[in-house]
């Protein structure tokens, strides 16, 4: 074999070196890109089974979309005044909750374990058992010549963020200085309020 036919197979011999070495570095490169994607998606599918939720986006605690489907019938009064739901900056903002239908005295709940702190969360209404906050930041809070309260079918209870709505409740929320009377009146307005369906 005479030299440059010998030069020749060395070139042949590195240059399939080089390639078997680049096709080797390839190979790992396309393995740990695959480990990583592989890593993500199974850390993303343990964080989702333990997270209880049934669906990204839930609320804390509900159950599947469409296990329930309830209804229930409310009424804000602040001094007096009705506060309307009907109006689009309140309808459907969450598919667990919501109002619907330029409706805005019915409630639907359309999973089991959604509170009404979600629903009104999801309206940009803050609510404590103290204070009923706009997203304006106009407040309602309990001081000493009003008071924030809160009926459900009839019965004073101390808070309801934590309430989930059972079918045809009937829930008051009242703001003022109202008498017994009053609070009687509205809750006679809420009882005549039609539950839709």
């Amino acid at each position: 074999m005479g030299k440059k036919a010998k030069e020749n197979k060395d070139e042949r011999e590195s240059f399939a070196a080089k390639r078997a070495k680049e096709k080797r570095r390839n190979t790992l490169i396309a393995i740990g890109v695959f480990a990583g994607v592989a890593a993500i998606v199974g850390y993303s599918a343990i964080t989702f089974i333990n997270s209880g939720s049934s669906a990204p986006g839930a609320p804390q605690g509900a159950g599947a979309l469409g296990d329930e489907h309830e209804h229930a019938a409310i009424l804000v009064r602040i001094f007096g005044d009705k506060f309307d739901f009907s109006g689009p900056a309140y309808q459907i903002k969450s598919s667990w909750i919501h109002f619907e239908g330029q409706d805005g005295n019915t409630v639907h709940r359309h999973a089991s374990g959604v509170t009404l702190g979600y629903l009104f969360d999801t309206l940009r209404i803050a609510l404590t058992d103290q204070c009923f906050v706009f997203s304006d930041g106009k407040e309602f809070c309990t001081n000493d010549e009003y008071s924030l309260k809160f009926y459900i079918n009839h019965n004073q209870v101390p808070d309801i963020r934590n309430y989930v709505l059972q079918e045809d409740d009937r829930i008051l929320i009242s703001y003022g200085g109202e008498t017994p009377e009053q609070i009687e009146a509205q809750l006679v307005e809420l009882d005549s309020q039609i539950i839709l369906n």
